[in-house]
């Protein structure tokens, strides 16, 4: 289990993670959501020991990881733009990590082939798509306690994408837990059991992906008459009209709103299934955070 609490982390006079607090537990995916400069990056290296946190608390198994080499060999830290020396070829690379973990060749040769990739070619030479592919495959071999990923899914085309959900998902069913920050809420939502949505330099929502799901509705409506945000009688998360066809975001309870919404006699109430974008932008929003 991954516990974190009280995080603090500033670069200079900039603050980057303020009280940030957040589980991850075992054998869970959990995605890591918010815009450019939330923290995700900053966050996941200070998950992986590679930065030292400022104030605050995080344990990996009970342990603080900062500096603790028998917790850093469960992990495998992958970033958006992981270092290589310039004439490094994938089978070196993958040389290079069986030094340090319970490396399983024969994964890794099963998932390059997938991707068709050259391991005798130097890196430098590979596409972005292709070192994607690569270091992946390396982090699927390495088949560690906890596995980091930045931006996993960047350069990745849909088959590649596929492939690699498949391989997360085989890796949690062997005991991994992964923690994955992305843009990618789509590719996100078809895999992750948790998430944190990061926001003003904390952890301003968390909880069970499908659990918050539920809690928020999405609707259609019709109106005979022309109809405002003020006339409901609760807060719309969301709000979009166009002519007397309004479509709404609302948090609570299904029979209560339905009862609210029933209150106001609309032509039509049609229910829109919610997905994790719709999630990410009515917390976002609710808390300001798209304005």
């Amino acid at each position: 289990m991954i516990e974190v609490s009280d995080l603090y982390k500033k670069f200079g006079a900039t603050e980057v993670l303020t009280g940030a607090e957040l589980t991850v537990r075992d054998g869970e995916i959990f995605g890591l959501v918010g815009i450019n400069g939330a923290g995700k990056s900053t966050l996941l290296r200070l998950l992986a020991g590679v930065l030292r946190p400022d104030r605050g608390r995080i344990l990996i198994d009970g342990e603080e990881v900062y500096e603790n080499e028998k917790i850093k060999k469960k992990l495998f830290f992958l970033p958006d733009d992981p270092y290589y020396t310039v004439n490094l070829t994938g089978k070196q690379l993958a040389a290079f990590y069986s030094a340090f973990y319970s490396f399983d060749g024969e994964t890794f040769r099963t998932y390059t082939e997938k991707f068709s990739l050259d391991l005798t070619k130097p890196i430098r030479n590979f596409s972005k798509g292709m070192k994607r592919q690569l270091f992946i495959s390396a982090a699927l071999a390495a088949s560690p306690r906890y596995l980091l990923l930045d931006e996993a899914f960047d350069g990745l085309d849909p088959l590649a994408r596929l492939e690699f959900k498949r391989g997360l998902i085989e890796l949690v069913e062997g005991g991994t837990s992964v923690v994955i920050a992305s843009h990618s809420l789509r590719e996100l939502e078809d895999i992750c059991d948790s998430f944190a949505l990061l926001d003003g330099h904390t952890v301003r929502a968390s909880g069970k992906l499908e659990t918050e799901l539920r809690r928020i509705k999405k609707y259609q409506l019709v109106f005979e008459k022309d109809t405002d945000r003020e006339d409901f009688p609760f807060e719309c998360l969301q709000f979009e009209k166009t002519g007397r066809v309004l479509r709404i975001v609302v948090r609570g309870e299904e029979e209560d709103i339905r009862a609210a919404i029933d209150s106001m006699h609309p032509l039509i109430v049609d229910e829109i299934p919610m997905d994790f974008e719709d999630l990410f932008l009515s917390e976002a929003g609710e808390r300001g955070y798209l304005k």
